[in-house]
Protein backbone atom coordinates (compact mmCIF):
# COMPACT_ATOMS: atom_id res chain seq x y z
CA UNK A 1 0.00 0.00 0.00
CA UNK A 2 1.09 3.56 -0.57
CA UNK A 3 0.20 5.88 1.51
CA UNK A 4 0.03 9.90 0.35
CA UNK A 5 -0.36 13.51 2.10
CA UNK A 6 -2.12 15.66 0.28
CA UNK A 7 -3.91 19.29 -0.08
CA UNK A 8 -7.28 19.65 -1.87
CA UNK A 9 -10.16 21.76 -2.79
CA UNK A 10 -11.25 20.39 1.37
CA UNK A 11 -8.19 20.88 3.14
CA UNK A 12 -5.69 18.43 3.33
CA UNK A 13 -6.18 14.47 4.04
CA UNK A 14 -3.93 11.02 4.04
CA UNK A 15 -5.03 8.64 0.73
CA UNK A 16 -4.09 5.67 -0.36
CA UNK A 17 -2.34 5.65 -3.80
CA UNK A 18 -4.17 3.74 -6.40
CA UNK A 19 -2.28 1.94 -9.71
CA UNK A 20 0.05 0.25 -11.25
CA UNK A 21 3.59 1.02 -9.68
CA UNK A 22 5.78 3.22 -12.35
CA UNK A 23 2.48 4.24 -13.53
CA UNK A 24 3.01 7.95 -14.94
CA UNK A 25 0.97 10.11 -12.29
CA UNK A 26 -1.56 10.70 -15.22
CA UNK A 27 -2.42 7.37 -14.32
CA UNK A 28 -2.90 7.38 -10.82
CA UNK A 29 -6.00 8.16 -8.11
CA UNK A 30 -5.39 8.88 -4.60
CA UNK A 31 -8.28 7.46 -2.44
CA UNK A 32 -9.16 9.33 0.88
CA UNK A 33 -9.02 7.76 4.09
CA UNK A 34 -10.92 8.95 7.39
CA UNK A 35 -7.94 10.25 9.82
CA UNK A 36 -4.44 8.78 10.38
CA UNK A 37 -2.85 5.83 8.20
CA UNK A 38 -1.67 4.40 11.57
CA UNK A 39 -4.39 1.41 12.21
CA UNK A 40 -7.36 0.41 10.62
CA UNK A 41 -7.64 2.31 7.44
CA UNK A 42 -11.75 3.24 6.55
CA UNK A 43 -11.86 4.69 3.27
CA UNK A 44 -14.14 8.14 2.88
CA UNK A 45 -15.40 7.17 -0.33
CA UNK A 46 -13.83 10.75 -2.08
CA UNK A 47 -11.35 10.15 -4.81
CA UNK A 48 -9.16 12.29 -7.31
CA UNK A 49 -6.60 11.92 -9.61
CA UNK A 50 -2.96 12.81 -8.70
CA UNK A 51 -2.84 15.58 -11.16
CA UNK A 52 -5.73 17.32 -9.49
CA UNK A 53 -4.00 17.52 -5.79
CA UNK A 54 -0.88 18.76 -4.30
CA UNK A 55 1.08 15.97 -2.84
CA UNK A 56 2.68 17.13 0.61
CA UNK A 57 5.62 15.54 2.81
CA UNK A 58 3.79 12.00 3.40
CA UNK A 59 4.72 12.48 7.13
CA UNK A 60 5.54 15.20 9.84
CA UNK A 61 7.29 13.32 12.90
CA UNK A 62 8.43 14.55 16.17
CA UNK A 63 11.69 13.95 14.89
CA UNK A 64 14.30 12.73 11.50
CA UNK A 65 17.33 10.22 13.17
CA UNK A 66 19.99 10.23 10.55
CA UNK A 67 22.44 7.61 10.07
CA UNK A 68 25.84 9.45 8.67
CA UNK A 69 28.53 7.31 6.66
CA UNK A 70 26.67 4.23 6.45
CA UNK A 71 27.76 3.51 3.05
CA UNK A 72 31.87 2.52 2.58
CA UNK A 73 32.00 4.43 -0.47
CA UNK A 74 30.79 7.52 0.79
CA UNK A 75 32.61 7.19 3.83
CA UNK A 76 35.74 7.20 1.87
CA UNK A 77 35.12 9.97 -0.91
CA UNK A 78 34.72 12.49 2.25
CA UNK A 79 38.08 11.22 3.56
CA UNK A 80 36.20 8.99 6.86
CA UNK A 81 36.79 6.04 8.10
CA UNK A 82 34.12 3.24 8.45
CA UNK A 83 32.25 3.91 11.86
CA UNK A 84 32.54 0.67 13.87
CA UNK A 85 28.89 1.99 15.52
CA UNK A 86 26.06 3.74 13.57
CA UNK A 87 26.91 7.67 13.61
CA UNK A 88 23.28 9.79 14.56
CA UNK A 89 22.49 13.16 14.10
CA UNK A 90 19.13 14.59 13.84
CA UNK A 91 17.48 16.86 11.50
CA UNK A 92 14.61 19.23 12.60
CA UNK A 93 10.82 18.89 11.64
CA UNK A 94 11.29 22.32 10.14
CA UNK A 95 13.55 21.13 7.63
CA UNK A 96 10.93 18.80 5.65
CA UNK A 97 9.42 20.13 2.44
CA UNK A 98 7.26 17.71 0.36
CA UNK A 99 7.52 16.78 -3.60
CA UNK A 100 8.47 20.03 -6.00
CA UNK A 101 8.58 22.12 -2.87
CA UNK A 102 12.08 24.29 -3.32
CA UNK A 103 15.44 23.88 -1.51
CA UNK A 104 16.63 26.90 -0.69
CA UNK A 105 20.47 27.64 -0.37
CA UNK A 106 21.24 29.36 2.65
CA UNK A 107 23.17 32.77 2.53
CA UNK A 108 25.27 31.17 5.00
CA UNK A 109 27.03 28.46 3.15
CA UNK A 110 28.20 28.31 -0.33
CA UNK A 111 28.14 24.56 -1.06
CA UNK A 112 25.40 22.59 -0.62
CA UNK A 113 25.15 19.02 -1.76
CA UNK A 114 22.35 16.27 -2.17
CA UNK A 115 21.81 13.41 0.00
CA UNK A 116 19.95 10.55 -2.02
CA UNK A 117 18.56 8.29 1.07
CA UNK A 118 15.82 5.66 2.00
CA UNK A 119 13.66 6.43 4.74
CA UNK A 120 12.22 4.55 7.15
CA UNK A 121 9.13 5.24 8.71
CA UNK A 122 7.56 3.76 12.54
CA UNK A 123 4.76 2.94 12.73
CA UNK A 124 2.50 2.00 16.11
CA UNK A 125 3.55 1.58 18.38
CA UNK A 126 6.81 3.13 18.11
CA UNK A 127 10.33 1.48 19.35
CA UNK A 128 12.08 1.82 22.69
CA UNK A 129 14.98 -0.32 23.67
CA UNK A 130 13.51 -2.71 20.64
CA UNK A 131 16.61 -6.04 19.66
CA UNK A 132 17.11 -6.09 16.51
CA UNK A 133 15.22 -9.38 16.39
CA UNK A 134 12.06 -7.36 17.04
CA UNK A 135 13.24 -3.98 15.18
CA UNK A 136 11.41 -4.48 11.99
CA UNK A 137 7.66 -4.74 13.85
CA UNK A 138 8.50 -1.28 14.50
CA UNK A 139 8.53 -0.19 10.56
CA UNK A 140 5.41 1.49 9.23
CA UNK A 141 6.29 1.85 5.67
CA UNK A 142 9.39 3.53 3.73
CA UNK A 143 9.98 6.40 2.26
CA UNK A 144 12.62 9.00 -0.24
CA UNK A 145 14.60 11.67 1.32
CA UNK A 146 17.24 14.12 0.40
CA UNK A 147 19.72 14.77 3.22
CA UNK A 148 20.38 18.29 1.81
CA UNK A 149 23.74 19.37 3.39
CA UNK A 150 25.76 22.85 4.21
CA UNK A 151 28.78 20.80 3.28
CA UNK A 152 31.32 23.81 4.24
CA UNK A 153 29.24 24.54 7.86
CA UNK A 154 29.68 20.54 7.97
CA UNK A 155 33.57 20.58 7.55
CA UNK A 156 34.26 23.92 9.82
CA UNK A 157 31.23 23.84 12.63
CA UNK A 158 32.65 20.37 13.75
CA UNK A 159 29.45 18.94 14.10
CA UNK A 160 26.08 18.76 12.10
CA UNK A 161 23.13 20.67 13.47
CA UNK A 162 23.87 23.56 11.39
CA UNK A 163 24.74 22.07 8.25
CA UNK A 164 21.90 19.72 8.07
CA UNK A 165 19.29 21.72 9.88
CA UNK A 166 18.09 24.31 7.51
CA UNK A 167 14.73 24.59 6.62
CA UNK A 168 14.26 23.31 3.33
CA UNK A 169 16.99 20.61 4.01
CA UNK A 170 15.07 17.45 4.24
CA UNK A 171 12.83 16.65 1.08
CA UNK A 172 10.64 13.79 1.38
CA UNK A 173 8.11 11.84 -0.26
CA UNK A 174 6.58 11.05 -2.69
CA UNK A 175 4.37 8.83 -0.22
CA UNK A 176 5.08 6.18 1.76
CA UNK A 177 5.11 2.41 0.96
CA UNK A 178 4.10 -0.10 3.18
CA UNK A 179 5.15 -3.59 1.38
CA UNK A 180 8.07 -2.72 -0.08
CA UNK A 181 11.66 -5.19 0.82
CA UNK A 182 14.08 -2.94 1.88
CA UNK A 183 17.16 -5.17 1.34
CA UNK A 184 18.38 -4.73 -1.89
CA UNK A 185 16.49 -1.04 -3.44
CA UNK A 186 18.53 1.14 -5.90
CA UNK A 187 19.11 4.58 -5.02
CA UNK A 188 19.81 7.18 -6.83
CA UNK A 189 20.10 11.16 -7.15
CA UNK A 190 19.59 13.19 -10.58
CA UNK A 191 20.75 16.87 -11.07
CA UNK A 192 18.98 18.10 -14.03
CA UNK A 193 18.75 14.56 -15.41
CA UNK A 194 22.01 13.13 -14.62
CA UNK A 195 22.61 10.59 -12.43
CA UNK A 196 25.65 12.00 -9.47
CA UNK A 197 24.99 9.12 -6.88
CA UNK A 198 23.90 5.38 -7.46
CA UNK A 199 23.74 2.77 -4.63
CA UNK A 200 21.69 -0.18 -3.52
CA UNK A 201 20.75 -0.88 0.14
CA UNK A 202 22.34 -3.89 0.23
CA UNK A 203 25.42 -2.10 0.57
CA UNK A 204 24.46 -0.48 3.99
CA UNK A 205 27.12 -1.22 6.74
CA UNK A 206 23.98 -1.34 9.41
CA UNK A 207 21.16 -2.62 8.35
CA UNK A 208 17.39 -1.28 8.76
CA UNK A 209 17.34 -3.44 11.86
CA UNK A 210 20.53 -2.93 13.47
CA UNK A 211 19.74 1.06 13.39
CA UNK A 212 16.38 1.22 14.91
CA UNK A 213 17.63 -1.22 17.96
CA UNK A 214 20.95 1.24 18.06
CA UNK A 215 18.61 4.34 17.96
CA UNK A 216 15.53 3.07 20.36
CA UNK A 217 18.72 2.50 22.82
CA UNK A 218 18.99 5.86 23.20
CA UNK A 219 15.85 7.53 22.34
CA UNK A 220 12.34 6.36 21.74
CA UNK A 221 11.03 6.36 18.62
CA UNK A 222 7.59 7.77 18.00
CA UNK A 223 4.91 6.55 15.38
CA UNK A 224 5.68 8.51 12.41
CA UNK A 225 9.56 9.39 13.15
CA UNK A 226 11.66 9.25 10.06
CA UNK A 227 14.97 7.37 10.09
CA UNK A 228 17.31 8.41 7.25
CA UNK A 229 19.46 5.52 6.31
CA UNK A 230 22.54 7.31 5.03
CA UNK A 231 23.85 7.89 1.58
CA UNK A 232 25.87 6.54 -1.23
CA UNK A 233 29.05 7.68 -2.74
CA UNK A 234 28.80 10.92 -5.29
CA UNK A 235 27.36 13.45 -3.35
CA UNK A 236 27.50 17.21 -4.98
CA UNK A 237 26.95 20.58 -5.27
CA UNK A 238 23.60 21.91 -5.99
CA UNK A 239 22.70 25.44 -7.53
CA UNK A 240 19.80 27.80 -8.08
CA UNK A 241 18.35 26.72 -11.27
CA UNK A 242 18.75 23.70 -11.13
CA UNK A 243 16.52 20.30 -9.97
CA UNK A 244 17.29 17.28 -7.72
CA UNK A 245 15.63 14.23 -8.34
CA UNK A 246 15.73 11.29 -5.88
CA UNK A 247 14.58 7.65 -6.87
CA UNK A 248 14.31 4.94 -4.74
CA UNK A 249 13.60 1.24 -6.31
CA UNK A 250 10.13 -0.15 -5.47
CA UNK A 251 8.85 3.02 -4.25
CA UNK A 252 9.13 6.28 -6.50
CA UNK A 253 11.15 9.32 -7.09
CA UNK A 254 11.42 13.15 -5.44
CA UNK A 255 11.88 15.86 -7.76
CA UNK A 256 12.52 19.67 -6.16
CA UNK A 257 13.80 23.06 -7.71
CA UNK A 258 16.57 24.40 -5.88
CA UNK A 259 16.65 28.07 -5.77
CA UNK A 260 18.67 31.37 -3.83
CA UNK A 261 17.37 32.14 -0.38
CA UNK A 262 14.87 35.16 -0.75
Amino acid sequence: MRIARFAHQGGMSFGVVEGEAGASADALTVAEIDGHPFGTVTFTGQRWAIGDVRLVAPILPSKIVCVGRNYAAHAAELGNEVPKEPLLFLKPSTSIIGPEDPIRLPVQSKRVEHEAELAVVIGVPGARMTSRDDAMKSVFGYTVANDVTARDLQRSDGQWTRAKGFDSFCPLGPWIDTSVDPSDLRVTASVDGEIKQDGRTSQFIFDIGTLIAYVSSVMTLLPGDVLLTGTPAGVGPIEAGQKVTVEVEGIGSLTNPVVAHA
